[in-house]
C-alpha cells in the first residue's frame, strides 16, 4: 500500500461510510485502514458468463440473464448520463423512483474495476489502485460503501479521500505521492441533493460515453445475477484513507505562485486582492482557506463554504440565479476585486467583477479567450454550439479561430484533444455551463477563474436568449429513443425544405458540420446525444437568430436554446418552430409543447 499524507490533527472523526445506519470512529492518523464488514456482496455476472482473471473463477450468471429479466438490466443501463452514471439516491422526488441504491452503484464500481484491469492489461493479482471521493450529499456515505465493496470485489486496492473535487480526482493519478489508476468522484454536481452519481477518470482523462456504456451493460448482467442471488459473499473492502486535499492545494498554489512570480512577494502573489468565494456548501470552500488565503488574498465576505448536503441557502451552481445574485451583493457589500461561484464538484465556475457584473456563459468564455489568445496566438478555441456568433467575432478579432461541438464537457474536451493530435494548437476548450479545460493543465476539466470585466467590453451578446424544455411523455425506458427521434426529425425537416428559412450551421473550422453533430475527423467522437443547430432568416434573408435543439443526457427532455439578434426574434422563432415543425411534424404525440406553447402566446 502506497503512504498516507495526513495533515490534519488526530482528533476523533465519523467514519460515515458505512451501511444499516451502522456509524463508527477512527482517528485520522497515518496508514490508518477501516474494513467495511457491513456490506453485503454476492458474486457477480461477468459480460462472459464464466469465470474469468478479472473474476478469479467465482461462480458468474449465465449468458442471457439480462435479457430474460431486461427491465432490471435496463434499469441500470439507464443510469448512464454520456461520461458519468447519475441518477436518484434519495426518496423526494415527485414522479422518480430511487433508482441509484447500493447495489446499483456496487455493480457498476465492479465494472469499472474490471474494465480497468482489462484496459491497463494488468494481470489478475497484480495491485489496482483507485481513489474514490464525493461531494457533502447525504446519500454518500451509504452509497461509497457500496462503491468500495465493488472496487474491492474486482481486486482493486481502495483510497478513500472523503471530501474532494472533481479536478482533485484526476488529479490523484497525476500527482507524484499518490499516482493512482484512476479515480472516482461521487457526485450528482449542480443537480439537487436528492440525486447523486459517478465520474471515472484514468491517467488519460476522463471516461468516454462509449466506455461507461461498455461499464453500464457489464454491470447491468451482475445486478440481475445479484438479485436472483446467484454466487457467494465478496470479501470485505479494506480502505485505506488518505488526505489528497492537501496536496491538490498545494498544487494549486504552486502553480498561482509560478505564473504570477511576483518581484516582491513571491509567496504571497494575490496580497492586497479581495476575492468573496460562494462554495454553495458544496465542496469548494477549502478554495478560502488552503488557496487564496495563504497566498495572501482577504476572502471575508465570502459565502456557504462549509459542506451542508441538503445545499440549503441555493443550488450550488454558477448559472443559479440566486447564487450569482448572492456573490454579487457579497462582491458590493465588501469592495471585493473578484467573486467566484463554484458549483458543488468545483469543476464549473462563474465569476463576478469589480463592478458587480457577472461573468459567465458566453462571457467567461470571452475572459478566457482573451487570456489564453495573449499566450498563445492563433489558437482554435473549443466550445459547445450553444455559444453565440458574438464569442465567434470576439475569437476571431484576437486572432484566434472558433470551433463549435457538442453540447458535453467531454465531448468539448475530446474534441480539443482531437483537434491537437491533428496538429491543430487548441489550447482552450470550454462549455457554455462553465466547465473549462486548457490544454497545459491535462485537459483537465477545472473550475476555472476569471478576472477583470474591461478584457470582453467588446463581446456582442444577443439581444435576447431563452432557454426552453420539452419533456419526453411515455416510459422512461423509451425516453431516449424518442429523444433522438424527435432531434433527428428535426434536422430532416431542414434538409428536406419542409422548414424555409431555417439552415443548418456548418459550426466552424474543425471538421465539424450539419448542425455541430456530424464529425468528418478520420476518427470521429462517438455520439452521446443527438442536437443539431440551426440558422433562422427572414423572407428578406436577414438572420433573425438562431436555435440549438438537444436531447438532455441528465433528464427526459429536449432543450430549446434560443437566441436572437434582434428584440422579439425568439418568440418568433419560437412560433414558427411550434407552428411549421412541432406540429406539423407528430413530434408533439410524445412531447409535452405547453412550455413553448406558453411562450408564444
Amino acid at each position: 500500500m502506497a503512504t498516507v499524507t495526513t495533515s490534519s490533527p488526530a482528533t476523533l472523526q465519523s467514519c460515515k461510510h458505512a451501511s444499516h445506519g451502522v456509524v463508527r470512529y477512527c482517528s485520522p492518523l497515518p496508514w490508518r485502514r477501516r474494513s467495511y464488514s457491513q456490506v453485503s456482496t454476492r458474486a457477480t455476472a461477468s459480460s462472459h458468463g464464466q469465470p474469468s482473471a478479472t473474476t478469479g473463477g467465482r461462480v458468474e450468471a449465465p449468458v442471457g440473464i439480462a435479457a430474460e429479466a431486461g427491465e432490471e438490466g435496463d434499469s441500470i443501463r439507464r443510469l448512464q448520463n454520456g461520461p458519468d452514471v447519475r441518477g436518484v439516491a434519495l426518496e423526494g422526488e415527485k414522479g422518480r423512483p430511487v433508482d441509484l441504491t447500493p447495489l446499483a452503484v456496487e455493480v457498476v464500481a465492479e465494472s469499472f474495476g474490471e474494465w480497468l484491469r482489462e484496459e491497463l492489461q494488468r494481470p489478475e493479482g497484480e495491485e489496482l489502485r483507485v481513489s474514490v471521493g464525493c461531494d457533502p450529499r447525504l446519500s454518500g456515505a451509504r452509497l461509497s460503501a457500496a462503491l468500495f465493496a465493488g472496487l474491492a470485489r474486482a481486486g482493486c486496492s481502495v483510497f478513500d479521500m472523503g471530501l474532494a473535487t472533481t479536478p482533485a480526482c484526476f488529479m490523484s493519478t497525476i500527482l507524484p505521492r499518490f499516482n493512482y489508476d484512476a479515480s472516482i468522484m461521487m457526485t450528482a454536481s449542480h443537480l439537487p441533493y436528492t440525486r447523486n452519481g459517478l465520474k471515472f477518470f484514468t491517467k488519460r482523462g476522463g471516461l468516454t460515453s462509449v466506455d461507461v456504456e461498455k461499464i453500464c451493460n457489464r454491470a447491468a448482467q451482475k445486478y440481475v445475477a445479484r438479485k436472483m442471488g446467484l454466487g457467494s459473499r465478496g470479501t470485505p473492502p479494506v480502505v485505506m484513507r488518505v488526505d489528497l486535499m492537501s496536496a491538490y492545494s498545494q498544487h494549486l498554489r504552486d502553480i498561482i505562485k509560478q505564473r504570477v512570480a511576483h518581484p516582491t512577494h513571491y509567496d504571497t502573489p494575490l496580497k492586497g486582492f479581495k476575492v468573496i468565494v460562494n462554495a454553495g456548501n458544496g465542496c469548494g470552500g477549502f478554495f478560502t482557506w488552503d488557496v487564496l488565503e495563504k497566498l495572501g488574498a482577504d476572502t471575508t465576505g465570502s459565502l456557504h463554504l462549509e459542506p451542508d448536503g441538503m445545499f440549503p441557502n441555493q443550488m450550488p451552481n454558477p448559472e443559479d440565479a440566486t447564487a450569482m445574485s448572492l456573490t454579487r451583493d457579497a462582491v458590493l457589500a465588501h469592495g471585493a476585486d473578484l467573486g467566484v461561484v463554484f458549483d458543488t464538484d468545483v469543476d464549473r465556475s462563474g465569476v463576478v467583477d469589480d463592478t458587480g457584473a457577472a461573468i459567465n456563459g458566453d462571457r467567461l468564455i470571452a475572459l478566457m479567450s482573451a487570456i489564453v489568445l495573449d499566450e498563445h496566438p492563433g489558437t482554435m478555441v473549443v466550445t459547445d454550439a450553444r455559444a453565440s456568433d458574438g464569442l465567434t467575432r470576439f475569437i476571431a478579432s484576437r486572432g484566434g479561430h472558433h470551433c463549435l461541438y457538442r453540447v458535453g464537457y467531454r465531448n468539448v474536451i475530446d474534441k480539443g484533444v482531437q483537434l491537437n493530435n491533428d496538429g491543430v494548437e487548441t489550447h482552450l476548450m470550454m462549455e457554455t455551463t462553465g466547465h473549462g479545460a486548457l490544454k497545459e493543465n491535462y485537459f483537465l476539466d477545472d473550475g476555472l477563474e476569471g478576472g477583470v470585466g474591461s478584457l470582453i467590453m467588446d463581446l456582442e451578446e444577443p439581444a435576447e436568449s431563452v432557454l426552453l424544455r420539452m419533456n419526453i411523455l411515455g416510459e422512461p425506458k423509451h425516453a431516449k429513443q424518442r429523444g433522438t427521434m424527435a432531434v433527428e426529425a428535426f434536422k430532416n425537416y431542414i434538409q428536406e425544405d419542409k422548414l424555409s428559412g431555417w439552415v443548418l450551421d456548418d459550426c466552424g473550422d474543425c471538421s465539424v458540420g450539419e448542425g455541430c453533430l456530424v464529425d468528418t475527423n478520420d476518427h470521429p467522437i462517438d455520439v452521446d446525444a443527438y442536437m443539431y443547430r440551426a440558422k433562422f432568416y427572414n423572407e428578406n434573408m436577414r438572420p433573425l437568430g438562431m436555435v440549438h435543439v438537444r436531447q438532455s443526457v441528465h433528464n427526459p427532455n429536449i432543450a430549446l436554446n434560443m437566441q436572437s439578434y434582434l428584440p422579439g426574434g425568439c418568440k418568433s422563432m419560437a412560433r414558427d418552430l411550434h407552428e411549421r415543425f412541432l406540429l406539423a411534424s407528430g413530434v408533439n404525440e410524445f412531447l409535452d409543447t405547453r412550455e413553448v406553447e406558453k411562450f408564444v402566446k
